[in-house]
């Protein structure tokens, strides 16, 4: 059999269809490579057999043992089953008990006179021990040195427990992967010889049959150690092979001129630009004068500035002749940015209009729900140039949308836009356009270089000067009534003090919402019977609440994605003009909105939001010279997981910190999205938070390999795992990122 073909052998063949069908439809396995990285979540050592006279409390335990009797019984007035079987081997007796669905199989099998191996954790039930549903496997009793074999196997070694699913359990799995084990030989290596000598590497056959069946602790390491090093480089390749596929792609160079808008600009500003932005700013312009796309991700700390670096980057972009887009992703973050860049750049965002300056150039909107005249206006002046700026949502990639020379993209929030969006706007530009990816979620090192390792970073740690500090603070609100009440005093008395405040909750409450699949009616009833189930906090309801009770006499609005975006706009337009006092929201306000004399900020059930979500939420308050409040208000347990994460967003400001506390409590799946499901589905072993040094190294390679060797051509192992592992949804997400 050739060599990758039996790693392609569908698992039918070897399995059965049975088998092979449960273990696609629930684990995603199709073929016998797939089964083989299909590695165990954590071993069990089961120790010898243990005595029944010798049962220890409360542990796991393996005992071999003949079933002396075994009997249903009936409960609940006949609704429930219970099997209850009695074990002995001469020193003493155990009861094993198997309840509801679980009786059937053990009821045929466990019969008196049967000898079987169990596993199971020792409870005390009346006074008496028990194994309640134990794993077992039955032994033959008619061939001694089998059984003892048998034995032998199961209760010395390190038994691998596998990722399993309801249909298929760990046992199994276990017997599926010892037929599929011989073909762990024919494992097409992708590391060069050089580099698995050189870091003194197990060959990967050996890895593999280490990983599953491993006779010591140390065999387990070395496999891990193997395999992580596999999943890293073979990732990095792709990323390294992208970069410099990019880097020979055709662009427009775009040099800054003298006296042009961006020198209008920069005169014009009332403060001068942190080192931290001057600095990103001089590789963002490096990058725009080369010959070739740029592809850099702008890292930076809510209010950092990132707009200010992004929108100098645009100007340029446009003294070089070529038009520059900003994408968003929602309609409210679209206007937010459209005004805030208008007001930033005064008369030189009316070029061409009465009273704009001669350097001036059009700014222009371009939504979904524009008016038919503006919208036509709108792509008038892009595809005549006349607009040198357009800020946009989705809209902007609709194939009517065209530009006379495309030479920049700045996508905002790029954990929000799929790859296709990226890609399709990209295509509008004569040549590949620039392009500057900007996120306020600080990504850790390691996931940056993981999913993102196709752009440059660059990362503004420093906040302009008048940025004031946050307070933050858990109110525990079940525990703690009086804490909430206090809350809404705080509200208050910034109100009083001629500041305004945030309210946030998790979910609109309107009749659309409750409709949607009836949930509703289920929703009220387990809010009735499990308080700890109620729907989320709704913003009409907690705005209705507010307006009756502890906020009366004070202008209270709302504002939620499903309102008309003229009204949106107004609410918002009133609430920066200072006319609200108390805007209750859901996270619509999350990105971009700034409205420097909001102070406080109240989120309401804080305990269903992520770690960077509850941060970038909290970046909207103290965005002036008035520190900034934030209180995370939580119904959940003092011990609870979700309660150690609010305390932890609430002890530190630093983005990166909570981050990298995100992405432990997480791992990797939420955190790397949907966008990048195809890096994720190809990481088994690593985790891209603990295995930072394995990641670097492995870049340091690939980035080797790549320069020396773009094709591959002299390593054609490593060009057929990558083969594999870029399949085709990986592939095109590879090539739109």
């Amino acid at each position: 059999m050739d060599r990758v073909s039996s790693f392609d052998e569908p698992l039918k063949k070897l399995l059965g269809g049975a088998t092979a069908k449960v273990m696609a439809e629930h684990l995603d396995l199709h073929t016998v490579g797939d089964l083989l990285h299909h590695y165990p979540r954590r071993y069990e050592e089961r120790g010898k057999p243990t005595a029944l006279a010798d049962l220890p409390l409360d542990e796991h335990v393996t005992v071999v043992a003949q079933v002396a009797d075994a009997r249903i019984l009936m409960f609940n007035n006949g609704r429930g089953k219970r099997l209850e079987v009695t074990l002995t081997d001469g020193s003493g007796r155990l009861q094993l008990v198997f309840f509801g669905h679980g009786v059937h199989k053990p009821h045929k099998e466990l019969l008196p006179g049967r000898q079987a191996m169990f596993a199971g954790k020792v409870s005390v039930f009346n006074r008496k021990m028990q194994l309640a549903h134990p794993t077992y496997q039955l032994l033959d009793a008619s061939d001694a040195d089998e059984a003892t074999e048998a034995v032998d196997a199961f209760a010395g070694r390190l038994l691998p427990i596998y990722p399993a699913c309801k249909q298929l359990d760990s046992w199994r799995i276990a017997k599926a992967v010892d037929a599929v084990l011989p073909s762990a030989q024919d494992a097409v290596d992708p590391l060069p010889a050089a580099l698995r000598e050189g870091r003194g590497f197990t060959p990967l056959p050996e890895a593999l049959l280490k990983v599953h069946r491993p006779q010591t602790k140390a065999d387990i390491e070395d496999a891990k150690a193997r395999l992580k090093w596999d999943e890293a480089f073979v990732l990095q390749v792709a990323l390294a092979r992208r970069r410099y596929a990019d880097t020979q792609l055709p662009a427009a160079a775009r040099r800054p001129v003298a006296d042009g808008l961006l020198d209008a600009f920069d005169a014009k500003l009332p403060f001068t630009l942190t080192e931290g932005q001057q600095k990103v700013s001089k590789e963002i312009f490096d990058d725009l004068a080369t010959e070739h796309p740029m592809h850099r991700l702008l890292q930076g700390e809510v209010g950092s500035g990132k707009t200010m670096v992004a929108l100098r980057a645009m100007l340029t972009v446009v003294d070089a002749g070529g038009q520059a887009a900003m994408l968003a992703p929602t309609e409210v973050l679209a206007q937010q940015h459209h005004r805030s860049i208008t007001e930033m750049m005064g008369e030189l965002a009316e070029g061409g209009m009465l009273g704009g300056s001669d350097h001036g150039t059009k700014v222009v909107l371009l939504t979904g729900s524009m008016g038919t005249a503006a919208r036509r206006q709108a792509l008038l002046d892009l595809v005549t140039g006349e607009a040198g700026i357009v800020i946009g949502t989705h809209a902007l990639i609709e194939d009517k949308v065209q530009f006379q020379d495309l030479g920049l993209v700045v996508v905002d929030e790029q954990h929000r836009f799929g790859v296709e969006q990226r890609d399709a706007l990209r295509s509008k530009g004569k040549q590949p356009p620039h392009l500057l990816v900007m996120t306020a979620t600080p990504i850790p090192r390691t996931v940056a270089m993981t999913v993102f390792g196709d752009l440059e970073t660059s990362v503004l740690d420093q906040l302009p000067a008048g940025r004031s500090p946050i307070a933050s603070h858990v109110v525990p609100a079940k525990d703690k009534p009086h804490y909430l009440a206090r809350a809404w005093e705080r509200v208050r008395e910034e109100v009083e003090n001629g500041h305004q405040a945030y309210v946030v909750c998790p979910r609109i409450g309107d009749d659309a919402e409750e409709a949607e699949g009836k949930k509703g009616k289920a929703k009220k009833k387990t809010a009735e019977e499990d308080p700890e189930k109620r729907p989320p906090l709704a913003v009409l309801e907690i705005a209705d609440e507010l307006r009756r009770g502890a906020l009366a006499g004070l202008t209270v609005e709302v504002l939620h994605g499903r309102m008309h975006p003229d009204e949106k706009d107004d609410v918002m337009r009133r609430f920066a003009a200072g006319d609200v006092d108390v805007l209750v929201a859901t996270t619509v306000i999350e990105v971009g909105v700034n409205v420097p004399n909001a102070t406080a900020m109240v989120i309401m059930d804080a305990d269903r939001f992520g770690v960077s979500q509850l941060h970038q939420l909290r970046g909207r308050v103290g965005r002036g010279s008035a520190p900034g409040l934030c209180l995370l208000v939580s119904e959940a347990h003092e011990a609870s997981p979700a309660r150690a994460r609010l305390s932890a967003v609430a002890a530190t400001l630093d983005g990166f910190e909570l981050s990298r506390i995100d992405l432990e409590q997480r791992r990797e799946g939420d955190v790397l999205g949907q966008a990048q499901s195809g890096v994720r589905s190809s990481l088994r072993m690593l985790t891209v938070i603990d295995d930072e040094e394995v990641i670097a190294a492995a870049r340091e390679e690939a980035v080797a390999i790549v320069a020396a060797d773009p094709e591959l051509e002299h390593l054609p192992e490593l060009r057929t795992v990558l083969a594999a592992l870029l399949d085709k949804d990986r592939e095109e997400y590879l090539d739109k990122g």
